[in-house]
């Protein structure tokens, strides 16, 4: 039922060290320096429009890009159009499927160079097999958590309908998107919870940077700055919704954003955003976007500017949990 990208495939991987080793040896052998020792063991990798992995230090070039935080109620969707490109990262829940699809059909967008599923629950994948089927899809990026459910299934069952493969991206890997890039910061192991095992990127246009982080955890933000990969954002999609579980203060401080947006639904169970989380903010005098009281929020980027469709929240309100709702 699962079709993943061969370059994830232990066999290949394998196949593909032994041929790389061979190649080093006979480059050697004529120059007296080894295939891919350039000085630098920690370059990014980078993925081309062909999907194949290289090493580049290439900085992002800068081009007109709008970035959608998408209101699809207690979940998350992010639309990017840069240069022409188009990414989408997570699809909301079940419900939000056609609503999503209707949103990006006004936008105009016809076809999406990266499909990114953070991690598989239902507030993140529910609406993607909806997107799946309905729009053609260059690389399908997810995690490699999997559950056994009817959600999760309709995502795997549309994937196989269009004979699209996906792949599970590693930590310092490159993407390209026109002239901008985004860089894979997570899951940098194995995880129990599935929010952990979120990927994480940070997307750059030019000077500008946003990071994405999925429904990440303290424990998955620890792991992300162990890695030495740059967290620092202009702009922040506040994790998990705003929930105290992530967000931690040595996070944030990383990341230091100017701006963070927040996508909870109104007056959700979970109470997102937590009072910690809004405390941490305007502690830092982040400048803070809601989707739960302004709906979609948008931003779009030159390279050196970020400008919005709306004036930031004023409120801090934090939510309030009621009922038996976890965080």
């Amino acid at each position: 039922m699962r079709r993943r990208n061969r370059r994830n495939d232990p066999g290949n991987r394998l196949a593909a060290k032994l041929i790389y080793l061979a190649l080093a040896a006979l480059i050697a052998m004529g120059t007296g320096k080894a295939l891919g020792d350039s000085g630098n063991h920690d370059a990014a990798r980078t993925i081309s429009s062909g999907g194949q992995a290289g090493e580049s230090g290439k900085t992002a070039g800068a081009q007109e890009t709008e970035i959608h935080y998408i209101d699809v109620g207690q979940g998350d969707s992010t639309l990017i159009r840069s240069g022409g490109h188009t990414m989408l990262i997570d699809c909301g829940l079940n419900d939000q499927g056609t609503a999503l699809q209707l949103y990006l059909t006004k936008q105009g967008v016809e076809r999406l160079d990266y499909l990114v599923l953070t991690h598989p629950d239902a507030d993140h994948i529910g609406g993607a097999d909806v997107i799946i089927t309905k729009f053609d899809i260059d690389t399908v990026l997810m995690s490699d958590f999997e559950k056994d459910n009817k959600t999760y299934r309709e995502v795997i069952d549309a994937l196989d309908a269009k004979s699209l493969s996906w792949s599970v991206p590693r930590p310092g890997e490159v993407y390209p998107l026109g002239e901008a890039q985004f860089t894979i910061l997570a899951p940098n192991r194995e995880y129990t919870d599935p929010n952990n095992a979120s990927i994480a990127l940070l997307f750059q246009n030019g000077e500008n940077t946003f990071l994405f982080t999925g429904d990440a955890e303290e424990e998955a933000e620890n792991d992300i700055l162990a890695s030495g990969l740059s967290v620092k954002a202009d702009v922040y999609k506040a994790g998990h919704h705003g929930s105290d579980t992530a967000s931690s203060e040595r996070f944030l401080e990383a990341v230091s954003p100017k701006y963070a947006v927040i996508s909870c639904g109104e007056d959700n169970s979970y109470g997102h955003p937590h009072a910690e989380v809004l405390n941490r903010l305007r502690a830092m005098k982040v400048q803070v976007f809601r989707t739960d009281e302004q709906g979609s929020v948008v931003a779009w980027s030159d390279g050196s500017e970020i400008t919005w469709n709306c004036a930031p929240s004023e409120t801090w309100q934090s939510g309030e949990r009621t009922g038996s709702a976890g965080k």
